[in-house]
């Protein structure tokens, strides 16, 4: 479950008042740590390197889920409707990774992170972990037929260069209290939005986006067999970034809430988590993926689509076109 200091944390960040301000030394620190790394790129005192395909790298500015996951699978069915043949490179967090690594749909979370299966088995295309994503970017471009890639997070990673920003905000949380670690959930300033070539909020609406992005629900699915369950009471079960958003979703497909089982973000799930729960349970699908090795017949989870409002959907549409006219294909 959530730990205590977890909670404080969170409340410290997101909840109005000051008590951050014991931190501030750090988080000027890190401001200045971060502006030096960044000059030192823009200077050519570190390097950065360039693909010989286009990259969209979808992130984020804050710590915890901001919904790039479906997002990163609308971006895939988007752009092989525009001919292209998107490929995946993600980090892999929270595993050992020292070499390059293709994902597969029978890959274990434990090996390969959580959001990377998911993508995996979600969008069909190829993905690959790596820590470093430019060995990840390489070596999926030169062991699949893939012509352009998304980089799933790395927003900060500059060593790789990008085409294209897409950055995306929990609109339900916004920025917190707009404070950089540790004082705040930011890892840039509020000023990094400005320089990306599309800023999503994700559920509500957050000033300084392009417009929002809805997580629509689908079945809820068996983890066993092909199960469907139909809205009745369940326990929710969520290692997440922001579970409340999960909450919502699950409430908006018909479900009605028992309990309550969340813990912190990206929790390497065991049995023995599940022990004391009693009745139907219902999980985000990159909690899944961690659990189909000792689930049960009464756990489901409910997967989520993105959609975008219709001008944030054109907006993205134009870009993509114009990356392609770019790359002259």
């Amino acid at each position: 479950m959530l730990s205590r200091l977890s909670q404080k944390i969170e409340n410290m960040w997101y909840e109005k008042g000051n008590c951050y301000w014991p931190l501030l030394p750090l988080a000027w620190l890190y401001a200045l740590i971060s502006a030096a790394r960044r000059l030192f790129f823009r200077l050519g005192l570190k390097k950065s390197y360039k693909l010989n395909a286009p990259v969209i790298v979808v992130g984020n500015i804050s710590v915890g889920g901001t919904g790039k996951t479906p997002f990163t699978l609308l971006l895939c069915k988007l752009l092989q409707e525009k001919g292209f043949k998107p490929g995946i490179v993600s980090r892999g967090y929270g595993v050992k990774i020292t070499k390059p690594l293709f994902v597969t749909a029978s890959s274990l979370a434990t090996d390969v992170g959580d959001e990377p299966l998911l993508l995996a088995k979600r969008s069909l295309c190829k993905v690959v972990v790596c820590p470093d994503r430019v060995e990840a970017a390489r070596f999926l471009l030169s062991n699949s037929d893939c012509d352009i890639v998304i980089s799933d997070d790395g927003l900060q990673h500059y060593r790789l260069e990008r085409d294209i920003e897409i950055i995306l905000i929990d609109g339900t949380r916004g920025l917190g209290n707009a404070q950089l670690l540790p004082a705040g959930p930011l890892r840039e300033g509020p000023w990094r939005l400005k320089t990306a070539n599309l800023v999503i909020s994700n559920s509500k609406a957050f000033l300084g986006a392009d417009g929002v992005m809805t997580l629509m629900p689908s079945k809820a699915m068996s983890l066993i067999s092909q199960a469907v369950l139909d809205p009745c009471e369940v326990n929710l079960v969520a290692g997440i970034g922001n579970p409340q958003r999960f909450e919502n979703t699950a409430i908006t497909a018909g479900f009605s809430v028992k309990a309550r089982y969340y813990f912190s973000d990206h929790h390497k799930f065991n049995a023995s988590d599940f022990s004391h729960i009693n009745g139907d349970i219902l999980m985000t699908e990159k909690d899944a993926v961690k659990c189909h090795a000792f689930a049960q017949a009464n756990w489901y989870s409910l997967g989520v689509d993105a959609c975008l409002e219709p001008h944030l959907l054109a907006k993205l549409d134009q870009i993509i076109t114009t990356l392609r006219s770019n790359y002259g294909t």
